[in-house]
């Protein structure tokens, strides 16, 4: 239950502040939603998804891509991987990753719109 600061007013009424409650989601969603906004906020990590929202690629051709390291792709990919937004299949000794969510495509569209936008109207 939110704390009420002593000189705090409420502007809403009872009724909108229980209604705005009620609407709220659960703190599992709200937390793993947080977290996948997180990874999000990391510039190789977002190539790295604008990448694999093309095409399958293994390690090396995603380090070519977006200009890092194997071991530092390979690192990003882990973190992908545990938040289970992509995917990676075996052929030989090599690993081909994907993405696995395909909300993530849209998701990060719209927020490239968005940026677009706000830039046009600067």
């Amino acid at each position: 239950m939110p704390v009420k600061d002593a000189g705090e007013k409420l502007h809403a009424g009872k009724a909108e502040i229980k209604r705005v409650n009620a609407g709220m989601m659960e703190e599992g969603i709200v937390r793993k939603t947080a977290e996948l906004f997180g990874v999000l906020s990391d510039p190789t990590r977002v190539k790295m998804i604008i990448a694999l929202s093309k095409a399958e690629l293994c390690v090396g051709d995603l380090a070519h891509i977006v200009g890092a390291s194997d071991s530092a792709v390979s690192h990003q990919l882990r973190t992908l991987r545990n938040m289970g937004l992509v995917d990676y299949r075996r052929e030989g000794k090599q690993a081909f990753y994907s993405l696995q969510d395909k909300h993530l495509k849209r998701i990060l569209e719209q927020s490239i719109d968005h940026v677009r936008e706000g830039l046009g109207s600067s």
